[in-house]
């Protein structure tokens, strides 16, 4: 796997098993409460994270199936890879498309979550360790919102996007530590 891809991609793991750490302790039934009407539950949050990195993941393998011209990233990609970074850091709100965020599971449970997205993750490593290095600087991904960018840019919005929601996920385990057993 290219150097770049494979610092990203150790990160986006620590940071996986960073989360599987802290929500181990806790029950399904507190990880699939709603903390108000219209939320996500935790475990909606997670597989919304896993949707998004799995059909991500198809939209590449389905992309270069048929062989196509790419064009090579250049400023415009960069710029969208740096705006779509910095509106995840804000905390404006956009609705998610909705196949990353309608139908999500109302219940289920943590560690059938945690292997579906390990075995995502390992099939994206998979793919990534496959992609030749002249892929690098081309435009491959297309965010739904954003636009088309590198690989990287992806890996690097899987990161922002992540990051994002842990932040909700971590009020979420607020309010389920001050509600009474």
């Amino acid at each position: 796997m290219n150097k770049a891809l494979q610092t990203q991609f150790k990160k986006l793991d620590a940071d996986f098993i960073d989360l599987l750490e802290d929500l181990k302790q806790f029950s399904d039934s507190k990880l699939n409460k709603k903390p108000q009407e219209g939320a996500w539950s935790v475990l909606q949050v997670m597989h919304h994270l896993m949707l998004a990195e799995r059909l991500s993941h198809q939209y590449l393998e389905k992309k270069l199936s048929h062989n196509p011209a790419l064009e090579k990233a250049g400023l415009k990609s960069k710029m969208r890879s740096i705006l779509l970074k910095t509106y995840l850091a804000t905390p404006l709100k956009r609705k998610a498309p909705a196949a990353v965020g309608d139908n999500l599971p109302e219940e289920s449970t943590f560690w059938e979550v945690v292997k579906q997205w390990k075995q995502q993750r390992e099939e994206l490593k998979a793919f990534l360790e496959t992609l030749p290095d002249d892929m690098m600087n081309k435009e491959l991904y297309k965010h739904p919102a954003a636009g088309k960018m590198t690989i990287l840019d992806m890996l690097k919005f899987f990161d922002s996007h992540f990051t994002r929601h842990r932040k909700q996920i971590n009020r979420n385990l607020k309010e389920y530590r001050n509600w009474v057993h």
